[in-house]
């Protein structure tokens, strides 16, 4: 029964002081084969697309108790975007990875969800108008250093972007009304909605200096495309309880 603990059951609230989210382009069909039953590729043209996330989280505890009682920790999350493949008018992300500095996220995230926690080392640093985020994981699978220029707010977008203007990037700038889990024991999917206030993403500009999870496959098979990236600060975030439904077709 342990399958129905991970389906996220808990209301979480939290807060984010940065939010920092790089968002690469892909063929659809590289990123179709990472995806479960029930999950289809959200696509741009010809483009599926991967998002990075570095979060700086403050007060994550469940909803229904107070702020003062939650954990402040970083968090990086690896996610595809994609659509519920039998009501394709519900976007959300599928998430691939999540590493954390904070050994109990780890250690609850993978009790409570399929986010598959990794503890890591990590850090964001402001300074000035620069933020930095540089994150050591084990066997150096997924570590990142990124430097976001804080002044540049607005950026264009990057230099081969596929995307025709920012009004189409902000579409995929993450975060989406929902993500995604796929539980293999009852073929289901677990859809767990989220809500938050204030959310202006601001695109930015970047220089990614390491970013290993990119280098393995199927990833590596293709040149990555810097597609946009965003920057948020500030904002309430919240994620209700996850709600399970059964696919029609066998698994």
């Amino acid at each position: 029964m342990l399958h129905r603990l991970r389906r996220h059951p808990v209301p979480i609230s939290a807060f984010f002081t940065h939010s920092l989210v790089l968002t690469y382009a892909y063929p659809a069909t590289t990123l179709q084969q990472l995806l479960p039953p029930g999950l289809t590729v959200d696509t741009y043209g010809d483009y599926g697309f991967i998002a990075i996330a570095m979060v700086q989280t403050k007060r994550l505890h469940p909803a229904f108790l107070p702020a003062a009682l939650g954990v402040d920790f970083f968090l990086t999350g690896y996610r595809v975007f994609t659509r519920f493949a039998s009501r394709p008018s519900l976007r959300g992300l599928r998430i691939l990875r999540s590493d954390t500095d904070r050994l109990l996220m780890a250690v609850g995230g993978n009790l409570l969800t399929h986010y598959g926690y990794v503890h890591c080392h990590a850090a964001m640093e402001a300074d000035g108008g620069q933020l930095r985020v540089t994150v050591s994981s084990p066997g150096a699978a997924a570590d990142l250093d990124v430097v976001a220029d804080l002044s540049s707010r607005p950026a264009p977008l990057p230099a081969g972007s596929p995307f025709a203007n920012l009004e189409d990037a902000r579409r995929f700038a993450g975060p989406l009304p929902y993500t995604f889990d796929y539980e293999p024991e009852t073929n289901s999917i677990v859809m767990i909605k989220a809500t938050r206030t204030g959310w202006e993403p601001q695109p930015i500009a970047v220089t990614v200096r390491k970013a290993t999870f990119l280098e393995h496959p199927p990833f590596s098979a293709v040149t990555p495309i810097l597609a946009n990236a965003f920057h948020v600060e500030n904002v309430p975030y919240r994620w209700a309880r996850g709600v399970v439904e059964r696919l029609r077709e066998a698994a």
